[in-house]
């Protein structure tokens, strides 16, 4: 399978909003050694791309300047030293940028198997939010059947995944969200409970019941102290983005009388075996449940490509629930 000189592309043609997505002819990427090429089928949207496309959110050195983290496709190109993949082969990836595009690369150990009954358009959903689910909520959080679990923005991309995890882990899942239809979404995949951030106080509703064992928030800024009275004592915080800024006062006090523990990652800038290990940990812990039918994804829209500025659009709105998806081919 030889590979074309240039391919379709979603460039960022200057730091701003959604409009600055533009479609361009790109050089397609070589493979290097250990890396595959990937021709997509679909790829994911995120919440990085629109920070890197807004000037916020710079790619690590050395990876693509297209936005894109995740995908699913086709194997086309194996470079020198790859031993898991052959050409032709099915994979969903977490990619270092570039999957807004017709083929991307990345390293062969953060290309996963398509689960069973899945489609390239619910297989390229997967990738960025199972893998930031596992490592921050399971592996960092410690999550175990049981415990009691805080899920803020329930209905978002990583919302939906983790609510899902969680409750096949056999752990009580509380959610927030902004609209009772998001709401209804939570409650549908597992939440026990959904609190309409607008009009509860959901840190006095965790109380209430005995506090939160752990919580995982992207949202930080005016959350965070209230996250910590949510918690239970030993309970761990485990922070994932600041959408409402990352800098707040905090009485440290409060973690040593009752034990707390804030925590958090963000999966881009971690090393190549990290991101494997927690691939291999994905494959290996949620396909099963993915294939059993206690997991499934939800995409929320899908658009061409070409109108990836609408998909920014909508992702930016917050009416999606679950994830939005661009249909490469």
């Amino acid at each position: 399978m030889s590979l074309p000189i240039s391919m379709l592309a979603i460039e960022i043609i200057e730091p701003g909003g959604p409009d600055v997505l533009h479609p361009a002819s790109v050089a397609v990427p070589v493979p290097g050694h250990g890396q595959i090429v990937i021709k997509l089928a679909h790829a994911g949207v995120n919440r990085p791309d629109a920070l890197q496309r807004a000037g916020k959110y710079a790619p690590p050195a050395g990876a693509s300047p297209l936005p894109g983290l995740e995908g699913a496709g086709e194997v086309a190109a194996i470079g020198p030293g790859v031993t898991r993949w052959k050409l032709g082969d099915q994979v969903c990836a977490l990619l270092p940028g570039g999957g807004y595009a017709e083929y991307a690369k990345t390293h062969e150990d953060h290309a996963m198997t398509v689960p069973a009954g899945l489609t390239l358009a619910q297989a390229a959903s997967l990738p960025e939010a199972c893998l930031t689910v596992w490592s921050n909520m399971v592996v960092r959080g410690g999550l175990k059947a049981g415990q009691k679990v805080l899920i803020h923005g329930g209905s978002s991309g990583i919302g939906v995944t983790a609510i899902q995890i969680a409750t096949a882990m056999g752990a009580r899942v509380f959610t927030t969200a902004g609209t009772e239809r998001k709401a209804e979404a939570c409650r549908a995949l597992g939440a026990e409970a959904c609190w309409n951030y607008h009009d509860q106080d959901f840190s006095s509703e965790m109380v209430k019941l005995g506090g939160a064992d752990v919580i995982l928030d992207m949202v930080g800024g005016g959350y965070i102290p209230r996250n910590l009275a949510a918690l239970a004592d030993d309970g761990r915080l485990v922070q994932i983005a600041f959408l409402q800024g990352a800098k707040v006062e905090v009485n440290f006090a409060e973690l040593m009388t009752r034990r707390l523990t804030i925590t958090g990652s963000t999966l881009r800038p971690q090393s190549d075996l990290a991101k494997a290990s927690y691939a291999r940990a994905v494959e290996k812990h949620l396909w099963p449940l993915i294939e059993k039918g206690r997991f499934k994804p939800v995409i929320d829209s899908e658009y061409p490509l070409d109108e990836a500025a609408k998909a920014h659009w909508r992702l930016e709105s917050s009416a999606h629930i679950g994830k939005i998806v661009l249909r490469v081919t």
